[in-house]
């Protein structure tokens, strides 16, 4: 068996292009037309195929080289079956029979002529250029590469590259892979329709950049809300409430919780009132069951409250909040709010919530949407409360009020607009008077 020296055939008008992918090994058996190696110009990537079949004997590149027409890649040792092939077609060809004039011959269909072969040396070779997929993203991959996602079905698009000039390699296209796999599934996946994928800009065309990986509760809470926001239709409900008295209280108390170690903050009065609603509207304290059939009622008041940490939000929960008084819901905020800020949260710390409370009122703001903490079924946001005019029917005049935003997020699927309407008018019952929250 002859061993052959396999060269860089015409690549067009490049002076040299880069090896970017080596696709075969010593010992491999190869057949022809098998890709060996994959070059790279300023304008395409484009697979090397081997010009006949046999074993690979030597490898006299390496990915990164300059190669150019001639430039020597490989040693193969051809097989025999392919050293045949080649005398057989370097034979003459055997003379034709004629047929003879007495005889006619039998009548035959037409026969599409097949098209020329063209010979390995002369077969034009596999470009793949960056082209635009489905979702109008540009993906740059080897026609190798190109053919392995194919075979999985892999739409490039979806796929981030690894390797310089965000190229794609195959390395990327399994990890893409088990990244799908890994993902939670429901039964009713198809049903509906699925987001077009967001657009893939090198936004370092317009200025320097700086890449930052996210936080791992940022990554959590991202798909969480992504999926809470997706499933849940929210409307929400917005209202003010008056805490001038609410507030008064709260000050005057400040200096007896104080010697109880408790900083006691709206955020607990809060909870005490939204508790007092939940039972009057027990609607907002359930859950919709997986199927979508019915609604399960819970007999509990567990009420979460969104807290920012350094690493992302996270919602601690306080247990059983209809027992205790204010002084013991705010002992448990502070001290979830501790264990939140030092990273020492446990799980069953954020689990069991019935009602989420997000509060914004310490940075700033008016009003915002929350966005429901599913599986629950309504969010209480709060925003920075301030003094406004309010005219008072009984004196005929105006008077300085403390006014606190509320808006209420609710699951329209189980909560309608006349009961989100009702709630919000509770609440602010509550609040207002702080008697209220005696009863």
């Amino acid at each position: 068996m002859a061993t052959e020296e396999i060269v860089i055939p015409d690549i067009g008008n490049f002076e040299s292009v880069d090896i970017i992918e080596i696709l075969i090994h010593i010992g491999d058996t190869i057949n022809l037309d098998d890709p060996m190696l994959t070059v790279e110009s300023d304008k395409a990537s484009m697979d090397i195929p081997a010009p006949y079949a046999g074993v690979v004997k030597e490898i006299k590149v390496k990915i990164g080289d300059k190669v150019k027409q001639g430039t020597p890649i490989a040693l193969i040792e051809k097989s025999q079956a392919d050293a045949k092939a080649s005398k057989e077609n370097l034979a003459p060809p055997k003379e034709t029979q004629s047929v003879p004039i007495n005889t006619v011959p039998e009548p035959t269909r037409p026969v599409a002529e097949p098209p020329p072969t063209i010979a390995p040396a002369e077969k034009p070779l596999p470009v793949a250029e960056s082209v635009l997929v489905a979702n109008d993203k540009a993906s740059h991959a080897s026609p190798s590469v190109r053919k392995f996602a194919r075979n999985l079905g892999v739409n490039l698009g979806f796929v981030k590259g690894s390797a310089p000039k965000n190229r794609i390699v195959i390395e990327d296209i399994e990890a893409y892979v088990k990244k799908e796999l890994t993902k939670t599934r429901t039964d009713d996946m198809g049903t509906h329709f699925a987001p077009i994928a967001m657009p893939n800009i090198d936004f370092s065309q317009f200025g320097s950049v700086e890449t930052k990986s996210l936080s791992k509760i940022k990554k959590i809470s991202g798909a969480n809300l992504h999926r809470n926001w997706v499933t849940a239709p929210h409307v929400t409900q917005f209202d003010d409430a008056d805490i001038t008295d609410l507030e008064a209280f709260r000050k005057s108390m400040k200096k007896e919780a104080e010697k109880k170690d408790v900083k006691l903050t709206l955020l607990a009065f809060l909870m005490k009132a939204c508790v007092n609603a939940l039972r009057a509207y027990p609607v907002f304290n359930s859950s919709i069951s997986p199927d979508g059939e019915s609604l399960i009622m819970k007999q509990y008041f567990n009420i979460g409250f969104a807290c920012d940490t350094p690493d992302g939000l996270v919602v601690p929960v306080v247990k059983d909040v209809y027992k205790k008084d204010v002084l013991e819901i705010a002992y448990d905020l502070g001290d979830l709010s501790n264990k939140a800020r030092e990273r020492k949260l446990k799980m069953d710390d954020m689990q069991g919530g019935c009602f989420t409370i997000s509060s914004l009122g310490g940075i700033g703001g008016t009003k915002f949407t929350p966005i429901i903490n599913c599986p629950e079924v309504a969010i209480l946001g709060v925003s920075r409360s301030a003094m406004q005019p309010i005219y008072n029917n009984e004196t005929k005049a105006f008077e300085p009020r403390l006014i606190l935003p509320l808006s209420l997020s609710y699951d329209h699927r189980v909560v309608d607009g006349a009961d989100g309407a009702r709630f919000t008018t509770h609440l602010r019952a509550m609040l207002s008077d702080v008697r209220r929250l005696l009863l």
